[in-house]
């Protein structure tokens, strides 16, 4: 939920400094083509009161988190729109403040005071939007880029039971007015509307669908209008409106909250596509050899720099035996990455001028013409199959494991998964692993030939993600990019990555892929993972942590196999 009015007027507004200072002019400079008038933006990782972004009217200010910057603050120049596209989150959440602060001159009561000030909070954040894109329709586009974002925000505070009606009705104000508000498109909304109906009814539906649509129409600041359509909303649901809603709290698995990811997926998938520039014409063959090339030096001196030393990752937190469990399903996976990676057998045919063999009768015919014509006989009419066994070629396997902050839940699975990976390539000959973590660094976990003998337990202390410099580790150490063995990487991790994150380590993906090598991605279910439909690898979402190992299992025989 937008914090628009929510906020005391006395609240203290972080004061930006450093790069934050000089972006926080730049977006200043910004707002008044935007709103309408000018308001003093601050954007500091510490601004938004736990929301993306806030427009405070009494101060008056918009604070803007610069958590989901996703860039180097020193580095971003709002006043180009070009530049604005590698944080259009942000950008979006500033646009939609704008919007408070050019339409919202109604400030109702905190959402916490009421049920019909909630209701008067939710209709208005579809109201100001559409009022928004009626008077600039090209911000549309940055709306809908945070759009997902603030939805996640409000649904995760409604405090409501599954799929009871004010569940039901914060999905209806949240999702299906802003499809009315002309933010959202009827597909990306159809399966919210259907989980809505079916707790609800279509008779209540459609009496609330009436009530935000004449929402839509209330002038600016007509606060009489707005209490009314509030109170109204509160009693189509059945609600109290002068009741106290109950505290926020986060909402249980529900069938409708199933389909209001479904739906912000939809829209992710949308925007990254509304926001990918089109691809470039197809590089010469001297270009490709020179980027290779320096894709190679690349992870070459990443492997140095992260296997270089020998001392324990920064984010390691001790060891211990392996149990028994983690025993047998080493084991287990051992013979499964065995039988993928054996050596099959071959046939191979040879031709002679003389038995054994198998005689053909058009060549023997040919072979008694030459000799017939005087001539010295070169066909050779006697074939001979035999078969043979092909040598298995050598197992690498690197694992990339996640230490960022939304993995911590993980943590304990993702280490005794990357021990047993370990501990069962290392039952194949010639097989070689490496584990990497990664977060604000790269930090070797086991190294290449090392068979880890306890599993090493680690934090998730960052809030970064260098997957691509994680890739180019393993990739030195392993040539993961080179022919002539089975060659396996797995990163585990729930790629909530920043788009330059994102892109790079699709790039490093990509390429690990063209050059033959399986990739396999383990992320939890249930988790925002991002926009990116990740592509030339498995994507497998693990439904519980103790379900890590035998997806693990699965995803790479498969890869292999591939």
């Amino acid at each position: 939920m937008s914090a628009t009015a929510t906020a005391k007027a006395t609240a203290k507004t972080p004061r930006p400094a450093g790069p934050w200072k000089k972006l926080s002019k730049a977006m200043t400079a910004e707002v008044p083509a935007i709103a309408g008038r000018p308001v003093p933006v601050a954007c500091t990782p510490r601004a938004g009161r736990g929301h993306p972004a806030c427009y405070l009217p009494l101060i008056p200010v918009i604070e803007v988190s610069g958590k989901l910057l996703g860039v180097d603050p020193a580095t971003a120049n709002p006043a180009s729109p070009t530049d604005r596209q590698r944080y259009k989150v942000t950008w979006g959440a500033l646009i939609h403040e704008c919007a408070h602060a050019a339409h919202s001159t109604f400030c109702p009561p905190p959402p916490a005071k009421a049920n019909w000030c909630e209701a008067a909070h939710q209709l208005e954040e579809s109201r100001a939007e559409g009022r928004q894109v009626t008077r600039r329709p090209a911000d549309r586009r940055w709306l809908r880029a945070t759009v997902t974002r603030l939805i996640l925000d409000d649904f995760t505070a409604t405090g409501a039971d599954p799929s009871d009606p004010r569940e039901a009705g914060t999905a209806a104000a949240l999702l299906l007015a802003r499809e009315d508000a002309g933010i959202l498109e009827p597909a990306e909304t159809a399966p919210v509307a259907a989980q809505v109906e079916a707790a609800i009814g279509t008779e209540r539906l459609a009496r609330l669908r009436a009530t935000w649509r004449e929402a839509h129409q209330v002038p600016d600041g007509d606060a009489r209008a707005m209490v009314t359509l509030a109170r109204r909303w509160c009693r189509i649901l059945g609600l109290d409106p002068d009741a106290e809603p109950p505290g926020p709290r986060k909402i249980s698995t529900s069938d409708l909250l199933k389909a209001i990811r479904e739906a912000i997926k939809a829209i992710t998938r949308a925007v990254e596509a509304d926001f990918t520039p089109p691809p470039p014409f197809p590089p010469d063959k001297s270009k490709k050899r020179e980027q290779e090339k320096d894709a190679r030096s690349n992870a070459d001196q990443a492997a140095r720099d992260t296997f270089g030393g020998r001392g324990a990752a920064p984010a390691v937190t001790g060891t211990r035996d392996p149990r028994e469990e983690e025993t047998s399903a080493a084991r287990r996976l051992a013979r499964s990455l065995k039988q993928n990676t054996a050596g099959g057998r071959d046939q191979v045919t040879t031709t002679s001028k003389v038995p054994p063999g198998r005689l053909r009768m058009g060549k023997a015919l040919a072979s008694q013409a030459q000799r017939a014509a005087g001539a010295l006989p070169t066909a050779e009419p006697f074939t001979h199959t035999r078969s043979r066994r092909v040598p298995a070629p050598p197992l690498r396997v690197g694992i990339a494991c996640d230490i960022s902050g939304s993995m911590e839940d993980y943590a304990g699975p993702v280490a005794s998964a990357a021990w047993i990976l370990g501990r069962a390539a290392s039952h194949l000959p010639a097989a070689v692993t490496a584990t990497v973590l990664y977060g604000a660094r790269v930090a070797a976990l086991t190294w290449p030939g090392q068979t880890p003998a306890r599993v090493t337990e680690f934090a998730t202390p960052d809030g970064k993600h260098e997957a691509a410099l994680a890739i180019d580790a393993l990739d030195g150490a392993l040539g993961l990019a080179r022919p002539g063995t089975a060659r396996l990487l797995a990163l585990v991790t729930d790629t909530n990555y920043n788009r330059a994150e994102t892109l790079a380590a699709q790039n490093r993906i990509t390429r690990l892929h063209r050059a033959g090598c399986g990739v396999i991605i383990l992320r939890p279910k249930d988790t925002y993972f991002g926009s990116h439909e990740w592509t030339d690898c498995q994507v497998i979402e693990i439904e519980d942590p103790a379900g890590t190992i035998e997806a693990i299992a699965r995803a790479a025989t498969r890869a292999l196999s591939a």
